[in-house]
């Protein structure tokens, strides 16, 4: 009687120091939710500790909210699922021969969705042309992009949002992020501002009329044409003496024209002639390689969530079109694929909806659940890709997006995260370990509020400190 009465004791004992934890993360997070910030702003909140197998934490996480760029997690996890061992490809072909380092036929570019092809890429490229042994081209230059069909932005994506670079113009054939650099300087005093574009290019017109004056006021105007829809950079106001060389970038319409014309401009570099005209057109099926740029899906994944890299997102979104239905490839085609992966998770479709692949859109609506159940999901039916999920978020005050988050507290690189922020909206999603190492997936999810997101990003980095100090062994 007395060995169950003690053991008993015991057990009462062991319960309520449970309790107490659980109240006290409940009591912290609930504490910091309670100011004025909340009055008007939306918060959803799920914590589960994956060592453990138990909820740490829940807040409002069946609000259906927008993701911003945690949508990634969708698009990237999807990809890592069903895009075993693809590669992005970009193609150069030709037709007739060569006779006397003279190419007789046509040339051929074939996008293949690739979002991280550079100018180095392209020079490259054409080097190897050069090496095969071709110094003049007879024929035409075509670039084919059937890959996808020619819708050059999300659905929902916000019109003003141009000519911002996150916004990229959407194309099979890819360069430098669809984006060029303005880099400025001052120039002698009463002469325009020193600017030059890089890569240097004429696609890209620049209309100088700014003015250098001492002293060290500054109201310099570096804008791109946007409202209608050309490549004219325009250079306005004034710029101090003292200023130092900076630089500006903006994104680039019709990239595909974009990558051909710089196509064109490396020819000429490499001392490879043509005279023939530019133009779309199908590869033919007799067509000879003559080299083909190869990028892995994992090299893609990581740049879309360290850097939240959007045109990544689409193209990886599109690549899972283009894999399973074949082209032209759609965002359409492609969010069959992220569906998939949400029934996978034992979801209803009908509760979400997924406009993009970046999540740029104001359209999309997920909920914390959601999130938090993919990342679980991974951790528990796919190691191996749950490594390669884990190694491709941002870590916390070390790199990517969470490269200034988190620097001086306990859970300084112990977070790794995927942000997501669109006007009035902050969100942090990933996993995180606590002090005695226990792996959590979170989704913090906050919106519908007014001005920076310096605040909710503030609450976020707290919740993750409170998670992180909490002593979970008591949890096993």
């Amino acid at each position: 009687m007395n060995r169950n009465k003690s053991l008993l004791i015991l057990i009462l004992i062991l319960l309520q120091n449970n309790f107490i934890y659980t109240q006290s993360i409940k009591e912290q997070i609930d504490s910091l939710l309670t100011g004025d910030f909340f009055q008007s702003t939306q918060i959803g909140i799920d914590f589960f500790d994956l060592t453990s197998n138990e909820t740490l934490y829940t807040k409002n996480e069946k609000y259906l909210l927008r993701p911003a760029s945690t949508l990634k997690i969708l698009t990237t996890a999807a990809s890592f699922l069903f895009l075993d061992n693809y590669s992005f490809q970009t193609s150069t072909y030709r037709t007739g021969g060569v006779e006397d380092s003279v190419c007789t036929g046509d040339i051929y570019l074939v996008g293949g969705l690739d979002p991280d092809f550079t100018s180095n890429d392209l020079d490259s490229l054409v080097s190897e042309i050069k090496n095969y042994g071709i110094n003049e081209i007879k024929g035409n230059i075509y670039a084919d992009v059937s890959i996808m069909d020619s819708l050059f932005w999300g659905e929902g994506w916000m019109w003003d949002d141009d000519p911002n670079p996150f916004a990229a113009y959407l194309s099979a054939l890819n360069i430098d992020d669809n984006s060029i650099n303005v880099i400025f300087e001052p120039g002698e005093i009463g002469k325009p501002a020193l600017v030059k574009l890089s890569p240097e290019t004429k696609y890209v017109e620049i209309i100088n009329h700014s003015v250098t004056l001492e002293g060290d006021s500054n109201s310099l105007k570096i804008n791109r044409d946007w409202i209608n829809r050309n490549n004219i950079i325009t250079v306005d106001g004034f710029i101090s003496v003292n200023q130092k060389i900076d630089t500006v970038s903006f994104n680039v319409y019709d990239p595909a024209k974009y990558f051909m014309t710089l196509f064109l401009e490396s020819l000429d570099k490499h001392g490879i002639k043509h005279k023939g005209k530019f133009d779309y057109k199908n590869l033919e099926e007799d067509s000879e390689e003559i080299l083909t740029v190869e990028r892995s899906i994992d090299s893609v994944i990581i740049n879309t969530n360290k850097n939240s890299d959007n045109l990544s997102a689409e193209m990886l979104l599109r690549a899972l079109g283009n894999e399973y239905y074949g082209k032209p490839s759609s965002a359409a085609k492609g969010k069959k694929l992220i569906d998939s992966l949400i029934s996978i998770c034992d979801f209803n479709l009908k509760s979400f909806r997924i406009a993009d692949g970046s999540g740029l859109s104001f359209y999309n609506l997920v909920t914390p659940q959601l999130l938090n159940s993919i990342l679980e999901y991974f951790y528990y039916e796919e190691p191996d890709m749950f490594v390669k999920l884990y190694n491709s978020l941002p870590i916390s005050g070390y790199d990517g997006t969470l490269n200034n988050r988190m620097l001086n507290e306990n859970s300084y690189r112990k977070v790794r995260a995927k942000t997501g922020t669109i006007s009035g909206v902050s969100n942090l999603s990933g996993y995180m370990t606590n002090k005695n190492n226990h792996m959590i997936a979170f989704t913090i999810m906050i919106q519908n509020y007014v001005g920076s997101a310096q605040r909710a990003r503030a609450i976020q980095d707290k919740i993750c400190e409170i998670i992180y100090n909490s002593d979970l062994e008591i949890e096993k």
